[in-house]
């Protein structure tokens, strides 16, 4: 936070009034920015769809931040460390926590859904879009290779990692540290007056989708939708919380600290708007400069919680659309192919929808063609998948740091 503005008056100085320090809060304005964009979606739906190109435009300016961020971030705490046994270690460690807690929330997921039956309405008169297009992509399988070709995230996270093991080689080891802070330097005070753009970036994404896809659409499926959103907060006040209670800390403080990327994430629904960010704040916070560089860009492709939590739902749902029973073998049948197949689910645009027709492809008994009822309010469930995948990577990066006694207390935390 910035040090307190005050003002002169007749008795001396006086702090600046709560309402000066509310409209100089970025947090706010963000706020508003998603108010606004609703109100427009819903008053003026044709205006409010033209407004995508601004969200559009300040997610792709984001993201030529995200490959600098990560590569600079990881080299600079590779090669200032001590042991190179470490970094093993934390990678090992956090590919570890990933696998359990993405398969915890798989296996959450699948039991709410059971319990709370939101595949139990009338089907007449849903909305259904064509879902062809990803059915016909999941007929292909899925290819690790072809995963890590279009994920850059994971191509620069490997470049970074062999150059950060290889200056701890280099006898100019140290120069090229240096030089490499200044870069790191300007790029993260570029990135802080690029993200005083984000009001419009939460304006544009949030106008377009209630333009785009109304709110009237969220009424016949609304069953669905409130599961969904339950279900992960659940994960997240319970499960992480108590993660987080075992180390020591709130996860309702965590969430009040990362509030601003929240907004930003739940305005723009994607949580690569707000990587660097949140990179930024976690050591800020006390992670260390190599845990959050390793652990931040390997948790967006392997440890998408939010996104494991709604592809196993989605599943359910559709079974109990179609009155298809699913024993306990299927059950887990579910939730071992999820485990596979939902690591495909991160950088590529409708690639849940992909992971989603190959699992049902793979278990021969629930409809494909199913799909098409969750295409109409998918854009409003993206915003709870994103939210919980970024509080999940925040929590794994500060479980990971506290473990490896990589972690600075910080008024912050």
């Amino acid at each position: 936070m910035p040090p307190e503005i005050t003002a002169h008056t007749a008795s001396g100085t006086v702090p600046r009034s709560w309402i000066f320090r509310l409209i100089t809060n970025l947090t706010f304005w963000v706020l508003i920015a998603i108010i606004a964009a609703v109100l427009l979606g819903v008053q003026a739906p044709a205006t409010a769809v033209k407004m995508e190109i601004i969200g559009k435009t300040f997610i792709d300016i984001i993201k030529l931040f995200i490959a600098p961020i990560i590569f600079l971030t990881i080299v600079l705490g590779i090669s200032g460390m001590d042991s190179l046994k470490k970094v093993g270690r934390i990678g090992v460690k956090s590919l570890l926590y990933f696998e359990v807690v993405s398969t915890l929330s798989l296996a959450i997921g699948v039991g709410m859904a059971l319990l709370l039956k939101p595949g139990h309405i009338n089907r007449e008169g849903l909305q259904m879009q064509s879902a062809a297009k990803y059915t016909s992509a999941a007929e292909k399988g899925f290819s690790w290779l072809d995963f890590f070709m279009s994920n850059l995230t994971l191509q620069v996270l490997l470049a970074a990692i062999v150059i950060g093991v290889a200056l701890n080689y280099s006898r100019y080891r140290w120069q090229v540290i240096e030089w490499l802070g200044k870069i790191s330097k300007v790029v993260f005070t570029a990135l802080k007056y690029v993200m005083y753009l984000a009001p419009l970036g939460a304006f544009g994404g949030m106008a377009y989708t209630v333009g785009k896809f109304g709110l009237h659409t969220l009424v016949p499926l609304a069953k669905l939708m409130g599961t969904v959103y339950l279900t992960m907060i659940i994960f997240v006040v319970v499960v992480l919380g108590s993660i987080l209670r075992y180390y020591k800390m709130s996860i309702f403080k965590f969430l009040r600290y990362i509030r601003e990327e929240l907004l930003l994430v739940l305005g723009t629904s994607s949580s690569e708007s707000a990587l660097p960010s949140i990179m930024q704040k976690l050591e800020k916070m006390g992670c260390s400069k190599s845990v959050v560089g390793l652990v931040i860009p390997t948790g967006y492709s392997f440890n998408l919680d939010g996104t494991s939590i709604y592809l196993s739902m989605s599943v359910i749902f559709i079974a109990q659309l179609y009155d298809v029973h699913l024993g306990m073998m299927e059950l887990l049948s579910i939730i071992g192919i999820l485990m596979i197949t939902s690591k495909g689910a991160a950088g590529v645009t409708g690639s849940g929808f992909i992971v989603l027709a190959s699992t049902l492809t793979a278990l021969h008994k629930i409809p494909v063609e199913g799909l098409a009822f969750l295409l109409g309010i998918d854009k409003f469930m993206s915003e709870a998948r994103a939210l919980t995948n970024i509080v999940g990577n925040g929590v794994a990066t500060i479980v990971v740091a506290k473990s490896e006694n990589e972690f600075m207390e910080t008024p912050a935390s």
